[in-house]
């Protein structure tokens, strides 16, 4: 009976990956923070501490964005805007020697926006055949999907203007063969489906809007083998059906005082979504819920609560590894907590500050600063840094894990982190 079940997860687990990612490989990838979201490598090799020898390409990168790369079948893509906010862009890079493939734009404008944000903040998602991006104009929000090899537009979708203090950074994900977007924005709340063939939308879903939240939805899959797709904003945490977009189950998140924005995106951690929010003055509050089944799981599902402002992050999110939670607060401190009961085990002030979202590999944690520290500890209940390696400019965005190699957007450059006998392998000699 238990060779049945440990040989039934397997199938599970071998079907999950093969139905969200596509055609992308186990070890792509294909959408910010990498397979689901989870910010988690299956990688072994990769360095941690180097030289200049493991830098194995650094490419110039036109213009400006906050855009995270993404990897898969040894392409890179990421987006970027013009300087002057005339032009949005979305390009591709050969992943072994760091060349720019092809570069596909659209038109532009400035806008208001935070001054940490971009005009490309966004993080596009591949499931090897297409690249899906959403760009913000400066007024309306444009989705779309390009050939994978060329960069041809193959649809595009307009929808509709955007609100919002902050500007645009929202991500899409895909799910089933469908694109997911969560369009939440001041005053607007919409979780939308689209065909990833054609297109067309599949199904549209409001949420209760407050301030614009950044948040990526992940995808849940229960003991049965179903997929619910999990979203999290100010309104609170819910399961969708992905095959209509109907909710399963809804937790409403209830505040001490104003409710809070969600920027982070949320985790699984056991059967717990963890999800975080906070504002610029300092406010943070962040819930543990256990996945529900059916209906409001407001009043029973709640497993802990946090409203201090430290450790925990309001822009970075969280990672989950067998027991703890790890995470970078903006403010520059590493943390450790307990995932079922949210009890800190330890923090450790790093530096001035993260935007970045840190990356597990292989029971270490890659957090990457603003002046561009990698920091690199271990994924245990005590802070040992095993690390601290530096790229030489500023960043920005989370970084990306593939073919045993650490790929950083820095505020001019990409970079291709890596062993310097895997060069010569990835660049085909």
């Amino acid at each position: 009976m238990h060779s049945r079940l440990l040989t039934l997860r397997f199938w599970l687990a071998f079907l999950f990956l093969h139905s969200v990612c596509g055609l992308v490989s186990a070890g792509d990838w294909p959408r910010f923070r990498g397979p689901n979201g989870a910010g988690i490598a299956n990688d072994k090799d990769v360095p941690v501490k180097w030289t200049e020898q493991n830098v194995l390409w650094k490419t110039p990168i036109p213009g400006i964005g906050h855009s995270s790369p993404i990897v898969c079948k040894g392409r890179i893509f990421l987006q970027s805007a013009s300087e002057d906010g005339s032009e949005r862009w979305l390009l591709c890079l050969d992943s072994g020697k760091g060349e720019i493939l092809w570069k596909t734009g659209s038109p532009g404008q400035r806008a208001k926006k935070h001054q940490l944000n971009s005009f490309a903040s966004s993080t596009p998602a591949t499931d090897g055949e297409r690249v899906y991006a959403a760009f913000w104009d400066g007024k309306a929000i444009h989705l779309g999907a390009y050939d994978f090899k060329g960069g041809k537009p193959i649809w595009e979708k307009d929808l509709g203007s955007f609100q919002s203090q902050h500007g645009f950074g929202h991500s899409p994900m895909l799910i089933d063969g469908k694109v997911i977007l969560a369009d939440d924005q001041d005053g607007s709340s919409l979780l939308l489906a689209f065909d990833a063939r054609s297109g067309e939308k599949v199904w549209q879903t409001e949420r209760t809007p407050y301030r614009s939240c950044y948040s990526t939805p992940l995808i849940h899959v229960k003991p049965d083998g179903d997929k619910e797709l999990i979203v999290a904003s100010t309104a609170g945490i819910t399961g969708y059906n992905p095959a209509d977009g109907k909710a399963n189950w809804w937790y409403t998140w209830k505040f001490a005082r104003m409710p809070l924005r969600t920027v982070g995106s949320p985790i699984i951690a056991g059967n717990l979504v963890i999800a975080t929010s906070g504002d610029g003055s300092g406010d943070r509050d962040i819930i543990a819920v256990k996945i529900g089944d059916k209906g409001d799981v407001t009043a029973a599902n709640l497993a802990w609560q946090n409203r201090k402002n430290y450790p925990l992050p309001y822009v970075p999110c969280l990672l989950s590894h067998g027991d703890y939670l790890f995470g970078v607060h903006d403010k520059g401190i590493a943390s450790c907590h307990v995932a079922r009961s949210g009890e800190e085990v330890w923090r450790q002030r790093l530096d001035s500050g993260f935007t970045a979202s840190p990356v597990l590999v292989d029971s270490k944690v890659y957090a990457v600063s603003q002046n561009g520290s990698v920091y690199v500890f271990e994924a245990s209940a005590e802070f040992k840094l095993l690390a601290q390696n530096r790229i030489g400019e500023a960043v920005s965005s989370t970084p990306a894990v593939a073919d045993n190699c650490l790929f950083i957007r820095g505020e001019k450059h990409l970079f291709c982190i890596g062993k310097p006998a895997a060069k010569s392998a990835r660049q085909g000699g």
